[in-house]
């Protein structure tokens, strides 16, 4: 049994502007403050009150599931109720534990943002599997639930964690953000390969933006995904600048026999095959899911050139020989490419090449955040204009602003403004770690008052300590 305290493991979850208005500063504190401390100093709580393992189940449950993938209400909404259901249990014993009451707070509020009904299914902690062998989550919820029921008759042995998921993201001119979330600006013109593995591979070509300058940017993505036996045979998605396919090379949008029937957040039921294609917007935006190997592939095209998100399973990143140790999203870009000098990325002097090629345009007008600008949408910025237009899409001055400043000084097309934005919110949807979804250049003010700020953390979590105990 874990220890109870006050910090408590992905209580990120619960956090939402409406709860924290409902409970103020000191569920600010709790929520904020302790999310991810992992301090052992503040033992408020009595040994009964179990609201750990209520969030540890809570966070189990959910952890696998992705907002883009169809099915997601409802289990999300399931394991809402189970947490619910697992909190009324251990209120007795949890009466006076402030992250206890903030914990149900939060359920109700995310029950009520998700339309979530308190009457229904909800998720079994111990559920009884039935296997699905084209399904990764299900296989490895199968082996997990087997090697957990075995760790039981042996006392010694220590049982086997959920399998892990990893992010790599590739934007503008070029950014990459590695499976380890090392943030780099590469040259890396020609082909190149992201991913390399027993399962699948991912080639990208990058092409010079403007001359004089070595920054390159994506205008082609090759996608394979290998056969595997019994679940889909090969299939090659390839997308070129103004050719987003909606299918694969061979024309089908999907591969393999439906392997399990998935409810959308719509109510509606359909079948979900092993590998299939969803078009979001047409040209535009497009999802890949290989529900066989659990890796979803996001490819957009924001003016003239391509982004890519993916998320894959730890275990099958690892499935690759020493021939294929190339890989950006693996090892990153090698030294003689990098543009950035270890995490810091020097703002160029002035745009290169750009006062002679560029029109000076009237800014435009849209109404949605990942609205593409026009192919000639371009303008010599200087670095406070840069700055000014970053920060109208990116709130946060972390590396995804600064790649956005750097990347409006070297080419002055306002479309990396909205590839910079589109990249952060794919991080988001599929980074599986919330704690590590910011990162910061380094030797810059921003980097600075975040050191700050965590300090002040440490500091408010102490003081938040020390009033729970008083107030017990």
């Amino acid at each position: 049994m874990g220890r109870a305290g006050c910090c408590c493991l992905g209580a990120e979850r619960l956090a939402s502007p409406s709860m924290v208005r409902r409970f103020r500063p000191l569920l600010l504190l709790i929520i904020v403050f302790c999310c991810g401390a992992h301090l052992g100093q503040c033992q408020v709580a009595s040994p009964q009150c179990r609201i750990q393992k209520c969030t540890t189940d809570f966070v189990s449950l959910t952890s696998h599931l992705t907002p883009s993938v169809d099915g997601f209400h409802t289990e999300f909404c399931k394991a809402l109720r189970a947490y619910s259901a697992c909190t009324q249990k251990t209120a007795k014993s949890c009466r006076g534990n402030l992250v206890f009451h903030s914990a149900v707070l939060g359920i109700s509020d995310l029950m009520s943002q998700r339309n979530c009904s308190r009457d229904g299914p909800t998720s079994s902690t111990h559920p009884e599997i039935q296997l699905e062998p084209c399904n990764y989550h299900s296989r490895t919820q199968h082996a997990h639930t087997h090697s957990h029921m075995h760790t039981h008759s042996h006392s010694h042995s220590h049982g086997h964690s959920r399998p892990g998921y990893l992010f790599c993201g590739l934007f503008g001119d070029p950014h990459l953000r590695t499976f380890k979330d090392s943030f780099q600006t590469c040259k890396v013109e020609g082909a190149w390969p992201l991913i390399d593995n027993d399962y699948l591979s991912v080639q990208v070509t990058n092409v010079p933006v403007v001359p004089g300058s070595s920054a390159t940017a994506t205008n082609k993505i090759t996608i394979i995904f290998k056969p595997y036996e019994g679940c889909t045979d090969q299939r090659v998605y390839q997308a070129v600048t103004d050719n987003l396919p909606a299918a694969f090379d061979d024309g089908t949008v999907s591969s393999g026999d439906p392997i399990h029937t998935s409810v959308g957040a719509d109510g509606a039921a359909g079948k979900v095959r092993a590998l299939w294609i969803s078009e979001r917007s047409p040209g535009r935006h497009v999802e890949l899911h290989a529900g066989y190997i659990g890796v979803t592939v996001i490819v957009r095209q924001l003016g003239r050139y391509l982004t890519l998100a993916v998320r894959i399973p730890e275990e099958l990143a690892q499935a690759y020989d020493a021939t294929q140790d190339l890989q950006l999203c693996l090892n990153g870009c090698p030294s003689s490419e990098r543009i950035d000098q270890a995490g810091h990325l020097p703002l160029p002097l002035s745009p290169p090449a750009l006062g002679l090629q560029l029109q000076q345009l009237r800014r435009p007008s849209y109404s949605s955040q990942t609205q593409a600008y026009p192919y000639g949408a371009t303008h010599v910025f200087g670095v406070e204009g840069a700055k000014e237009r970053c920060r109208d899409q990116l709130e946060v001055l972390d590396i995804y602003f600064h790649s956005c400043v750097f990347d409006l000084l070297t080419t002055g097309d306002a479309n990396f403004t909205v590839a910079a934005y589109s990249a952060q919110k794919d991080m988001e949807s599929l980074h599986p770690h919330q704690d590590r979804w910011r990162i910061y250049p380094r030797s810059s003010a921003t980097s600075n008052l975040h050191s700050v700020s965590q300090s002040m953390k440490r500091l408010a979590l102490l003081m938040l300590c020390a009033l729970s105990i008083v107030l017990m």
